[in-house]
């Protein structure tokens, strides 16, 4: 049958009372047969049987004819507004829509969902109706924020790669050659928990440890260990936390760990499966030997389920060795004086054993080998050395004869005394441990004591001032060296008799007198001493410096053999006298401006005095008097003060934050000026006579005045107060 679709769809476009596009666009599809009449919209406008006879064609596929009818609205508004349309082509556009639509077939009705459940924690799974027609089915899982989507051919099915323990809702479409049906009608499922993350661990041989991170959702853990053989007990614990222990487990024995989380209801989710063997036994009767010294075997028993053993032997420096054997024996290189921390561990494919006991084992200590003489007198020998591993304690023993002397000290070094003089003894030192006791097999070394120290009878002087020595000795076959020594040098004579000259001893000098016996083995303790003082000389370098205006500070170089010095300060005035036994002497209640005279006096410990110095001292100009500043125009400012007794230059200096200011004054003034002087500032003034030598003297009093500003120019100039910054003398 041929229809004039031009001239219906024109009319329809002409004649569509649709007011709302919305409405056209979200039309619904009919199933029942009311439903499935057409409605009144449509009837209303299609006047001729052709046109509803073309409409009851379009009826199946409602969608198709609403948009006709939006187009045919949209032109007809247009028109309206004065935009017409070119309707030519909407009618070609809607004569194609029109032969789509008869050609096109009905889709397949909608599923219905019997039931939706989750049994695995990525998944649920769904079952419906059988919809005659369908190919296949479209589910539909969304959480509202992710949709996931899966075709299957038939009931049940099942969507997968979705959350743990998530809401979702489940839709189904059904899919046939025609197209595919709307969603049904949504049914909520949960999937379950997710399977704990075990990590299992075997701490001890009787043991497993089993801990899991927290997991979503879940109230509750159940966890199981049985063998993994299946034979023997089951342990099953419920707890709330994150791990847990088993004990009483048989030590070597693979298990096999099966846990799962549940939620509020009480539904149980995925479950995890582990295996983990115990770890074996440490093995005992450990036994430790040292034959021959320097070789250290351990021996251990045989541990059940053990597949190898590694045993550690660390020393106490922190080197440690091990062996890996299969075994029960181990053997090491051992070393003196070093204790030995030995373990022995068994491991299995669940790893190692616990610690067991740690034997140590000590090495007799090491024998010192470097034992050297540091003093050798005639009466006693002091010895050292390095120390020696594993020696807490050294025992010394020198022996001559039947004579046997002995020292026990913690270092390593030891005196010898009450020897016997220019005699061989046998020093034998011995390491000794509280653990191993002595070494036995420490080498003794030969030392021969000084000689005897000679006895100094008497000193006496001739008519040329040489000095003659006497003494007195036992030693057979020694040399005797007489020595004085003083600040001035050292002086010596020698001799293989009882008596020796010398001579060109300095005047000045304290000397001390000894004698000295030396054999191949060495040199004797020196005698006692004798003293031999001549007349002291006097010091040289005799200065004198000003501290203060009445404190003078005399020094010297130190004098030979002088113990004590006399300074005295003398003009008409009258005397300044210090005693003193250091190199310098402060002398006050100075006049300035006065010459004196400096004397000194060099004395001996025994009283021998020398009269040394004369020297002639002027004292320092005085320190002016009345210093005052004034203000000197805009910007300057004068400084004036009183001469004391005695001519002098003077300089002056002002120190303010700003910049230090100096000025001289033309000689006979008593004032000097300071231009372009800044204001607002703090400034310290000090007037001070200056010596012959041009050295600005640094001891006079100073004083502080504060100038103001007075717009861009000076004010008021402010006395402040005294400032005394300079060191006392000491």
């Amino acid at each position: 049958m041929v229809f004039p679709d031009s001239f219906f769809l024109f009319s329809l476009c002409s004649t569509c009372p649709c007011q709302s596009p919305v409405s056209l666009v979200t039309g619904k599809r009919w199933r029942s047969p009311k439903e499935r009449q057409l409605p009144e919209f449509v009837s209303s406008f299609a006047a001729t049987p052709l046109q509803l006879s073309v409409l009851r064609l379009w009826e199946p596929n409602r969608t198709q004819l609403t948009a006709v009818c939006l187009c045919c609205v949209r032109a007809a508004a247009n028109k309206m507004t004065g935009r017409p349309e070119k309707c030519l082509s909407l009618i070609r556009f809607t004569l194609l829509c029109l032969k789509m639509a008869i050609s096109s077939k009905t889709a397949p009705e909608i599923p219905t969902i019997d039931q939706a459940y989750s049994k695995i924690s990525n998944s649920i799974t769904v079952e419906w109706t059988t919809v005659p027609g369908a190919t296949s089915y479209l589910l539909t899982a969304e959480d509202g924020d992710t949709i996931i989507e899966t075709t299957v051919a038939n009931s049940p099915g099942t969507v997968t790669g979705l959350k743990a323990a998530t809401l979702y809702q489940i839709t189904i479409r059904s899919i046939s050659a025609s197209g595919r049906s709307q969603a049904s009608s949504p049914k909520q499922a949960k999937t379950v928990l997710a399977a704990p993350v075990l990590e299992v661990s075997s701490p001890s041989p009787d043991s497993i440890l089993v801990s899991w991170d927290a997991v979503y959702m879940a109230i509750g853990f159940s966890v199981s260990v049985m063998r993994a053989n299946g034979l023997g007990r089951i342990w099953k614990e419920n707890t709330t936390n994150t791990s847990l222990t088993f004990s009483s487990l048989d030590a070597g024995t693979l298990y096999t760990i099966k846990a799962y989380a549940w939620n509020a209801n009480g539904i149980p989710g995925d479950d995890s499966t582990r295996n983990q063997r115990t770890i074996a036994c440490a093995p005992g009767k450990v036994m430790i030997q040292e034959e021959p010294p320097g070789h250290l075997s351990v021996a251990w028993s045989n541990v059940e389920l053990g597949d190898y053993y590694v045993a550690f032997v660390k020393s106490d420096d922190g080197l440690e060795v091990h062996c890996n054997t299969s075994l029960t024996q181990c053997n090491f290189l051992s070393e003196c004086g070093f204790t030995y921390f030995i373990s022995v561990f068994a491991y299995n494919k669940a790893g190692q054993s616990p610690l067991g006991d740690v034997f140590n084992y000590t090495t007799a200590p090491c024998c010192p080998s470097d034992i050297s003489p540091v003093l050798v007198s005639s009466d006693r020998v002091e010895i050292a050395w390095s120390p020696v591993r594993g020696a807490e304690l050294y025992e010394t023993k020198a022996i001559a004869g039947y004579s046997v002397v002995a020292c026990n000290d913690t270092a390593p070094a030891c005196t010898l005394s009450a020897l016997d003089c220019d005699t061989k003894y046998n020093v034998t030192v011995y390491s000794f441990s509280e653990v191993r006791g002595s070494n036995l097999s420490c080498s003794s070394h030969f030392i021969t004591t000084a000689p005897c120290s000679p006895e100094i009878k008497n000193i006496s002087k001739d008519a040329f001032s040489m000095i003659n020595v006497h003494w007195r000795s036992t030693n057979e076959g020694a040399t005797y060296t007489v020595t004085a020594q003083g600040k001035k040098g050292l002086f010596q004579c020698s001799s293989t008799g009882e008596t020796c000259r010398m001579g060109g001893l300095p005047c000045g000098a304290m000397f001390s007198v000894t004698a000295v016996a030396e054999t191949q083995a060495g040199k004797s303790l020196p005698s006692y001493s004798v003293p031999l003082e001549t007349v002291p000389c006097c010091p040289s370098g005799l200065t004198a410096a000003q501290v203060t205006q009445s404190i003078i500070n005399v020094s010297w170089t130190i004098g030979a053999v002088a113990q004590t010095y006399v300074t005295v300060l003398e003009s008409y005035l009258g005397q300044s006298k210090c005693h003193t036994h250091q190199n310098h002497c402060l002398l006050g209640c100075i006049t300035c401006g006065v010459n004196y005279t400096v004397a000194l006096k060099a004395i001996s410990p025994t009283g021998l005095t020398a009269d040394c110095a004369y020297q002639s001292y002027s004292s320092s100009a005085c320190c002016p008097l009345g210093v005052k500043l004034y203000r000197l125009g805009p910007n300057g400012i004068r400084i004036y003060w009183q001469a004391s007794r005695g001519s002098a230059n003077y300089s002056t200096d002002l120190y303010g934050s700003k910049g230090i200011f100096t000025c001289a004054p033309h000689a006979g003034l008593s004032f000097c000026d300071i231009t372009n002087i800044p204001c607002g500032d703090v400034y310290t003034v000090m007037v001070s006579p200056v010596a012959e030598t041009g050295l600005k003297l640094t001891f006079c009093p100073k004083k502080v005045y504060s100038v103001t500003c007075s717009g861009s120019t000076l004010g008021m100039v402010i006395y402040r107060g005294k400032r005394n910054d300079t060191a006392s003398p000491r």
